[in-house]
């Protein structure tokens, strides 16, 4: 039984072993299952902290003055981390960052979908000088650079010199630190641009040793497509290349995760660094205008299209409506009856609606198959992400990943407890370019998270979005307790991570 007693930090006393000069009281972790996060099966041992890193792991020994944990057998692992967050939104007013903590969160990658601070250093001084509970990075969005450069003027292909100066603040902002280039292909402005722009963009964030993820173009009936572009940006740069929430969202192609899959590997293959992340969820939520790639809220046909073949009149709730805040929680289908119009007419409506209102507005929609979600986080180059934000109608910025531990690999058993850990830490770590995150070995930082494999699970589902989830003790931050009991402790010990470039030896 966990009690407040066992998870205090308290003194140790009764603990034999050798001490050196160099020991420093720190804390020690006992009696946990460690789970490394390199995919190795669990082995029992301890694990000690000092000063933010991990001293040792295994048959460990305390240093006078150490704390002690005593872990009762539960799964010690690695902090998990989020590839693809929006938990930036709001972190500044709510810096305990409690939904990501208790799902065991100790780093989050933002900046996604092409919208990122501009400069990133706004983000960073701003967390650096005031840091929040977990640890953030950031990717430098390839809308945020476009608005900055064309402004209002955004809805047409870039000029040369207009893309010579979005290679400079680009190239300003991996200086700074970004990890790479974010796009988000699907959205405004980035959904003018030409290929041509985003690959020159990506070039320079590749001669920086840096990284590339993309809401691709399509994420239904252009896939493939979407697909081709991001595998030519791997190809021709030579950087590593993330799918961003990786999915199959039309129904008229469930069931080809297997065949997507197997194009992926012939592309790593042919020496192409290709990678995803997958939320485990069968709802995406996204902005009202993504299934209307050209925008025009009059083509009734491109309604009835997406209606048919992508979501569901039903299936299609808004989750965020500035014209009408009263419709938020309601359905395309809803609003049609309500409004006493088809469907088709309803959805072009309310798209015309929020595009007058010139604010965002938001879908949450099913068009995925379930086997295909699991199919796609079962790929070997998956990790997990959120997608999510703090407040939220979608669960996922609050249970995604204790729901991989509830859904794969007790209920489907389609992944080991091993396999999850790995996408969530050590995975997840290499896709980011985190040389020292995301494993339990001497010298790494110490984020971590202790749990019980047998019930830790998501308690937020989409009628509780909120609700926190079950199984999940204590999590560290460099060291330092920001959840024990199950409860944020109010720690504050995040970093900023910035991208770390490779040395070069001769």
């Amino acid at each position: 039984m966990w009690t407040k007693a066992v998870l205090c930090a308290l003194p140790l006393i009764l603990v034999a072993g050798p001490a050196s000069a160099r020991e420093r009281p720190g804390t020690l972790i006992a009696d946990v299952s460690i789970v490394d996060g390199t995919g190795a099966p669990a082995r029992s041992g301890a694990v000690r902290i000092v000063d933010g890193r991990i001293d040792c792991v295994g048959p460990c020994h305390a240093a006078p003055g150490d704390a002690r944990v005593d872990g009762h057998g539960a799964t010690l692992a690695p902090g998990f981390i989020d590839t693809h967050s929006h938990h930036d939104e709001g972190l500044a007013e709510a810096r305990q960052a409690s939904p990501l903590v208790r799902e065991g969160v100790t780093t989050i990658v933002v900046g996604q979908d092409g919208f990122s601070a501009l400069p990133v250093t706004r983000l960073f001084d701003a967390f650096g000088a005031s840091p929040a509970a977990v640890n953030i990075a950031s990717y430098v969005g390839h809308g945020s650079v476009r608005e900055a450069v064309m402004g209002a003027d955004a809805k047409r292909a870039a000029r040369p010199d207009e893309i010579e100066r979005m290679k400079a603040l680009v190239a300003r902002a991996m200086d700074d630190g970004a990890i790479g280039l974010s796009t988000g292909l699907e959205y405004e402005p980035a959904i003018y641009s030409t290929h041509a722009e985003v690959l020159a963009l990506a070039q320079v964030a590749a001669d920086h040793h840096g990284r590339y993820i993309s809401h691709m173009r399509s994420e239904d009936v252009g896939i493939d497509a979407a697909i081709d572009e991001l595998l030519t940006i791997g190809r021709v740069t030579g950087m590593p290349v993330q799918i961003s929430h990786l999915k199959i969202a039309t129904v008229d192609r469930w069931g080809d995760a297997p065949a997507l899959l197997r194009r992926l590997d012939a592309a790593r293959a042919e020496g192409i660094d290709v990678t995803a992340d997958v939320y485990p969820y069968d709802r995406w939520q996204s902005s009202l205008d993504v299934l209307l790639p050209a925008r025009d809220f009059t083509d009734l046909k491109a309604a009835q299209f997406a209606l048919d073949h992508l979501a569901k009149p039903a299936d299609l709730m808004l989750s965020g409506f500035p014209p009408d805040p009263s419709l938020v929680g309601k359905t395309v289908a809803d609003v049609a009856r309500m409004r006493g119009v088809a469907p088709a007419e309803a959805f072009l409506a309310l798209n015309r609606e929020a595009a007058a209102k010139g604010e965002g507005s938001s879908v949450i929609a099913r068009s995925m198959s379930e086997d295909d979600v699991a199919a796609l986080i079962g790929w070997e180059h998956s990790n997990i992400c959120s997608d999510g934000q703090l407040t939220d109608l979608h669960p996922r910025g609050a249970g995604a990943f204790p729901r991989i531990y509830s859904w794969l690999v007790r209920g489907r058993k389609t992944l080991t407890l091993e396999q999850a850990v790995h996408k969530m830490t050590g995975l997840a770590a290499s896709h980011m370019g985190f040389a020292d995150r995301g494993r339990i070995a001497p010298g790494m930082a110490a984020d971590l998270v202790l749990f019980d494999p047998a019930t830790i699970a998501d308690g937020a589902s989409f009628a509780d979005p909120s609700a926190p989830p079950v199984g999940i003790h204590a999590v560290w931050v460099n060291g330092i307790a920001v959840l024990r009991n199950g409860a944020p402790t109010g720690a504050l010990p995040g970093q900023v991570l910035r991208r770390q470039t490779p040395s070069i030896t001769n």
